[in-house]
């Protein structure tokens, strides 16, 4: 297995904030998104044993390659999980721009495909195209991205993309690994031919197994292998009864206006994503633990993740085994404060894992095994 943090580049506190944007953001964060306090996260994050970082990209956050490139010059393990959006930028470009961070960084840097699902921030961004051919247009940006990457001159001529005597003057070493989200059938289709990593936001476990079994009967008929990942919260305290005193607290500081402009924000999407996580709560606050230990009220507020696992650090534990049998490899976890959760999550339920961090920190260059707990 292996463990990831998330940095909160929308600002951080005691309370649920959305991630990418400031619809439902309810009052100032009690700690702004300076760079030195995203420093002190990834640093914390380092220091706990997590092998990379997430940033996530948007209207309402600092651009992540940026942001990113910064904090990479103040850590020195830490893997940078960029988010980015195919289609913004010229892929050709981006290869070069991933040249310069992995030189910079020591070859520190991971991508995540953030392909976008809310209709009106895309066309703010002056983007366009509909549902599917988003879609289209990612494989097919990935594509480019790859051989750009492979250092050796090629043409290219595609529907959104063309290309003449392309390719870096080198091949790429190393290229980061693509993680790459999403629940449509147009997704599920790019996501097996070109990922490495299938990430899913938390769902039950049935309906988690559902998915990794329909993405390999995919992936079987292209001949590839994917890894899949899980993006969750965590409220992990010594007790039950503190983890679910935290979460009510949590529920407490989001009023109905903020629940109602989130939810509105939500409806509006076409992401079939977002549209599985709203569908776990239904935009109510009466039945939020939808499973043991899967409490869904962070979807209230906050748009794409929207589950935590709320419990004793044995339960949680417990819970993130029982992903893993389902064939899950990579873990991508938060929590409110980020700063102070991210040492918590690391001394308590990371060594309850250990082992799989332990095997995880074997395969990462310049990481001593052993030493991230």
């Amino acid at each position: 297995m292996r463990f990831h943090w998330f940095l909160p580049t929308t600002g951080d506190g005691h309370h649920v904030r959305p991630a990418t944007t400031t619809v439902a953001a309810g009052t100032a964060p009690d700690r702004p998104a300076t760079l030195p306090y995203l420093v002190q996260v990834a640093q914390a994050a380092e220091t706990a044993g997590f092998e990379a970082a997430l940033t996530p990209v948007g209207a309402g956050c600092p651009d992540p390659l940026v942001t990113c490139a910064a904090v990479a010059a103040r850590t020195e393990r830490l893997r940078l999980l960029v988010a980015f959006r195919p289609g913004f930028t010229l892929p050709t470009l981006l290869a070069q721009q991933v040249q310069a961070f992995q030189e910079i960084s020591g070859g520190r840097m991971l991508l995540n495909v953030v392909t976008g699902g809310d209709p009106k921030e895309q066309r703010a961004y002056g983007d366009f195209l509909g549902h599917d051919e988003r879609y289209a247009r990612t494989a097919e940006y990935l594509d480019v991205l790859r051989r750009t990457w492979e250092g050796t001159p090629f043409d290219f001529d595609g529907d959104y993309h063309r290309v003449e005597g392309g390719g870096l003057a080198t091949p790429l070493a190393p290229a980061p690994e693509i993680y790459f989200g999403g629940a449509s059938p147009a997704a599920e289709r790019v996501a097996a031919e070109q990922a490495d990593v299938y990430l899913m936001w938390g769902e039950p476990p049935a309906m988690i197994a559902e998915r990794v079994a329909r993405m390999r009967a995919l992936t079987a008929k292209t001949g590839r292998t994917l890894r899949y990942g899980i993006r969750l919260h965590v409220i992990a305290r010594e007790t039950s009864e503190e983890a679910w005193t935290y979460a009510r607290r949590l529920l407490d500081g989001m009023d109905p206006e903020r629940i109602a402009a989130a939810q509105a924000r939500f409806a509006r999407m076409d992401s079939v994503g977002q549209r599985r996580m709203a569908d776990l709560h239904g935009g109510s606050a009466a039945e939020l633990e939808i499973s043991p230990n899967l409490w869904a009220g962070v979807g209230l507020v906050r748009e794409g993740a929207g589950t935590a696992l709320v419990g004793d650090y044995d339960e949680v534990a417990e819970r993130i085994r029982e992903y893993a049998a389902l064939g899950l490899e990579e873990f991508i976890l938060s929590g409110w404060p980020h700063l102070e959760e991210a040492l918590r999550v690391g001394e308590f339920v990371l060594p309850r894992l250990r082992s799989g961090v332990d095997r995880a920190a074997d395969d990462v260059p310049g990481r001593v095994s052993g030493v991230s707990a």
